[in-house]
């Protein structure tokens, strides 16, 4: 089932003939891999960008278009007593440069993709979660330099059309775009610049042969003389380091057929992006460039995700918010992976074999996608603003990696359970 993004991505094209050197070659061609070329080209480098599928075929063109500062993941007081509190507002103040990389590079590049700081409105579940979220928009605030503001339920009405939530947080500098469309920018940005994009080209194995790197594809063999993995949740076989240590998690979404523009701005009257403080959330939006409403969440484990029955819930899930809404015609139902890891944080470096990664974004990859590609690729060109301070954070495995991916959906009831008894 094809995701509402993709009706405004231009046509497939076939890949030319692949090459048989390159300079750096880049395995994932979402927005990590498609930041990496960019970073490279714009360098006097060139770069081959190579995807199994077509591409962006992955959570690039597959998300809700929610960008945030990617501080979403931990509370501000959990993150200082996991990393003392140095180093937790220095991840904290590069979460807020990524987003604000993503502006700049839109700017900068002419790309249109309905870019927008709309803000984004957090709702609480619980009533004890009001007072907890209250805590943390003034930590963030304290350390982080982030506005924020809370809403009582009482008012809420002025932010969302629902007596679902007990208040919510609205942090007002979060933004928005069309992830078909900035996808759709990058790829010919990269290409203008001289990059080479192959979908329908998928890498299974890069050997280091002392002055780089040959690498076999479904299309023949490549030599390059760096690769860099940007395949986040979509697993690949050329680096068992990062298979090893990032689990794919599948998340889901649908999409309304058009509705009458003053029926969306009454139900969300400030028309930002929307989430909650679930265990297992969801996130919606209006749709950018038409009168639809898009709802996200976690895929349901009754049906095979290409069937309608995998989606029941989403809908459920949105008329526990907005019961108003029942008469709402569903006209998309898609799912992608989206790329956890056992800690939570993302992750870049240089992997023991050589290899170049940048993944592990744990559902908030927008903004950290593409701030990631841009990183790796000064790591390896050896620049100075290349420094992150996620580099240097250890990227744990588990000694029962390999079963992981088996025991998400077992996790998720067990968290959907700990929701619905608040407990």
């Amino acid at each position: 089932m094809a995701p509402y993004w993709w009706e405004r991505l231009p046509p497939e094209t076939t890949p030319p003939p692949l090459p048989a050197q390159a300079d750096v070659v880049i395995v994932g061609s979402g927005f990590t891999g498609l930041a990496a070329a960019l970073t490279l080209l714009r360098a006097g480098r060139s770069a081959l960008v190579l995807d199994a599928g077509r591409p962006g075929y992955g959570a690039s063109t597959r998300n809700g278009g929610q960008v945030g500062s990617g501080n979403q993941k931990f509370r501000v007081r959990t993150l200082i007593d996991m990393m003392g509190q140095k180093k937790a507002e220095a991840l904290l103040h590069e979460g807020v440069a990524m987003l604000n990389h993503i502006e700049t590079l839109v700017q900068d590049e002419n790309i249109a993709c309905h870019f927008t700081r709309c803000g984004r409105f957090r709702g609480a579940v619980q009533p004890e979660h009001y007072d907890a979220m209250a805590r943390d928009m003034e930590d963030l605030k304290r350390h982080a330099g982030v506005d924020s503001f809370m809403v009582p339920r009482a008012e809420q009405d002025r932010e969302i059309a629902t007596t679902f939530f007990h208040g919510g947080a609205v942090l007002p500098q979060d933004a928005s775009l069309h992830p078909g469309l900035y996808h759709a920018g990058l790829s010919e940005r990269v290409q203008q610049a001289g990059g080479v994009i192959m979908g329908g080209t998928a890498v299974t194995k890069a050997q280091a042969d002392g002055t780089g790197f040959v690498l076999q594809t479904s299309r023949g063999t490549v030599r390059a003389r760096d690769v860099i993995i940007a395949t986040n949740g979509y697993r690949q076989q050329v680096s068992q380091f990062c298979r090893q240590r990032v689990v794919p998690v599948t998340s889901a979404l649908i999409a309304t057929a058009p509705l009458p523009p003053q029926r969306l701005r009454d139900l969300m009257p400030t028309g930002r992006m929307y989430g909650n403080s679930a265990r297992v959330f969801a996130y919606f939006r209006s749709a950018p460039d038409e009168p639809r409403l898009v709802w996200g969440g976690r895929v349901g484990r009754n049906a095979p995700a290409a069937s309608p029955r995998a989606y029941a819930h989403l809908a459920r899930d949105l008329l526990k918010v907005f019961p108003q809404a029942g008469d709402m015609p569903v006209s998309h139902a898609w799912s992608g992976q989206i790329g956890y890891t056992f800690d939570e944080f993302p992750h870049l470096g240089r992997a023991p074999d050589g290899l170049y990664y940048a993944m592990g974004y744990c559902g908030t990859g927008v903004s950290r996608s593409t701030w990631f590609g841009r990183k790796i690729a000064l790591q390896l060109m050896d620049k100075r603003d290349g420094f992150s301070e996620f580099t240097g954070l250890r990227f744990p495995s588990h000694p029962f990696h390999w079963a992981a991916p088996a025991a998400v959906p077992a996790f998720e009831q067990w968290y959907r359970l700990r929701d619905t008894l608040n407990i």
